[in-house]
């Protein structure tokens, strides 16, 4: 397997907040001369949304669906002291050090399933990658979904892997149907969900889950949850989904039978 690396840059022009979501994402330009959303350490829900977003985005990529380039962006304590409004400054001073950034893909449109049509295939292997991750927003509401080049590219996966707001019980969760895969945009489309379980689990593998998680900065871990050492936060985010892949069973039928009352 193919060592998987991540570039880093160091971000030097803010150039406006993308307000879509509660975390307050920007665009930004790098020194490398490439615009990236930004996702701050600073918001919200912190370095945990970094972590969901950086396993769940390079997953997605190694089972094949197209995900914009991720990024480590560093932020240095001098940037954003002269921005104006007293939110942004207030995040980004909070989110000094190493942030995340997914690529900006200029002129793409948000997927639309009312418009866009994914072929059987595609929409059940991304409805498999959700229901691995239990990745809880893409939704009719909110796709998370782009159409760029006239292909569609996932985005935004700094919802899954909610077990890790609390530790506790991650067994229990690991094996679990994703009871929010009834809200999914693609589920009344995923007609093949037996197939993609097989495809999908060729392409992950517990290597894969490995060498994912371990592209995860210490730092990061530190600041999710400072009272557990870094190498044992890895161990859980590690087994939890090679409990779920060997398991896919359960979240697969669980899929199946949900989508049995939508069509």
């Amino acid at each position: 397997m193919a060592e998987i690396e991540l570039r880093t840059a160091a971000v030097d022009r803010y150039i406006t907040p993308l307000r879509e979501g509660g975390s307050l994402p920007a665009l930004a330009e790098a020194d490398d001369g490439f615009k990236y959303v930004v996702k701050f350490r600073g918001a919200g829900h912190g370095t945990r949304a970094l972590i969901a977003e950086l396993i769940g985005g390079e997953i997605a990529r190694a089972a094949g669906m197209r995900v914009p380039e991720l990024v480590f962006l560093t932020l240095d304590e001098d940037f954003g002291r002269t921005e104006g409004d007293e939110e942004i400054q207030d995040l980004l001073r909070a989110s000094h050090g190493l942030n995340l950034g997914l690529h900006f893909l200029s002129g793409a449109l948000t997927w639309d399933v009312t418009v866009n049509t994914t072929d059987p295939d595609t929409a059940s292997r991304i409805v498999w990658l959700d229901a691995f991750l239990t990745n809880v927003d893409r939704t009719v509401r909110n796709t998370n979904m782009l159409l760029w080049n006239r292909e569609l590219w996932l985005i935004d996966h700094g919802a899954s892997l909610y077990f890790h707001h609390a530790w506790q019980g991650w067994e229990r969760t690991a094996l679990t149907p994703f009871p929010y895969i009834k809200d999914h945009a693609l589920l009344p489309f995923a007609s093949r969900l037996p197939e993609a379980d097989a495809y999908m689990r060729e392409r992950i593998t517990p290597g894969l889950i490995d060498s994912v998680v371990a592209l995860v900065p210490d730092d990061w871990f530190i600041q999710a949850d400072p009272d557990t050492p870094p190498a044992d936060q890895r161990d859980v985010y590690s087994r939890f989904l090679k409990v779920r892949l060997e398991n896919s069973k359960i979240f697969v039928d669980h899929a199946i039978d949900i989508r049995k009352t939508l069509v």
